[in-house]
């Protein structure tokens, strides 16, 4: 079966079923003890709280309710679920759990999750030289990465901001895909062109020419997170400015990796480069393939 054809049997799957939001206002100050903020992105606020309604530890998201409706309006016409609505439809090992979702009091979307023990890969590879978690499981956690990933196809949807800042990987070497702010389903109408959403460094070629895309544009953002563990820097060097890098990425090939690791065998290197492929005909067509290509090296070297 062609690619083509996939995607057409992909689409004509049945729409995820969706939770509603509750109509009941939720005031954080009752409800939670914040004990500490444990991130922030460019649409939210996260923290570490006791729940005392299900009574226990929890990591509470609250979104920027303006900035998070002005992203929501680019999709006024296509039906997209709110962020709460996607993870709670989503039940995988590899996915960070979400438990409710609903609006505060003031008018602001929030997400209950699980609490994840652990640290976030993008802190492991700025730290590798101190911290020993990534040694000898590079490999395997990018298989871990890829059946997460797999999954949310499967579920029809496209997650468009991978990166090692949202991923996390507990004290027990079980990664945890995160984040899903930027996720759309899995839809022709949310693949047009135009739509250019992301973190920049892992932005396919098709979405910074605002090009229709497909899962292969996920594909793309995994590989260079595969690159950045195997090696711990990116595969095109950042710019002063953000036209230079977008420039730079469409004219210039990737670096080679056994410039910042000597180490890295030629099979490695063969997956990494196959999977940042700026041609998406040339990429790993899918998840799968880029997981048995993995699964076919001696993950304990790494």
């Amino acid at each position: 079966m062609g690619l083509l054809d996939g995607l057409k049997k992909l689409f004509r799957g049945k729409k995820p079923r969706r939770r509603k939001v509750s109509k009941n206002k939720v005031d954080v100050a009752r409800r939670f003890d914040l004990q500490g903020r444990t991130g922030q992105g460019s649409m939210s606020r996260v923290f570490v709280a006791y729940d005392r309604t299900l009574g226990r530890k929890i990591c509470l998201k609250l979104l920027d309710k303006e900035k998070t409706d002005k992203f929501e309006q680019r999709f006024a016409a296509l039906d997209k679920p709110s962020e709460g609505e996607i993870c709670m439809a989503l039940r995988h090992p590899g996915i960070v759990t979400c438990y409710e979702h609903g609006i505060t009091g003031e008018g602001e979307p929030f997400l209950v999750m699980e609490l994840v023990d652990g640290l976030g890969l993008n802190y492991l590879i700025d730290n590798r030289a101190s911290n020993t978690q990534l040694k000898g499981n590079r490999i395997n956690f990018l298989i871990q990465l890829c059946e997460a990933l797999e999954y949310l196809h499967g579920q029809k949807y496209l997650h468009r901001d991978i990166c090692p800042r949202n991923i996390m990987v507990t004290k027990d070497g079980v990664v945890k895909l995160i984040d899903f702010g930027l996720t759309v389903p899995y839809r022709p109408e949310f693949c047009q062109p135009g739509n250019r959403t992301g973190t920049l460094d892992y932005l396919a070629l098709e979405l910074i020419k605002r090009m229709t895309t497909d899962h292969r544009i996920d594909v793309f953002a995994l590989g260079v997170t595969a690159y950045e563990v195997l090696t711990g820097v990116l595969p095109w060097e950042r710019a002063l400015s953000s036209e230079d890098t977008l420039r730079r990425r469409m004219n210039e090939k990737p670096r080679n990796p056994r410039q910042f690791n000597p180490d890295l065998e030629e099979d490695v290197i063969a997956v990494i480069l196959k999977s940042i492929d700026n041609d998406a005909k040339s990429r790993y067509q899918t998840v799968n393939a880029m997981k048995k290509a993995l699964l076919g090296i001696d993950r304990n070297d790494y």
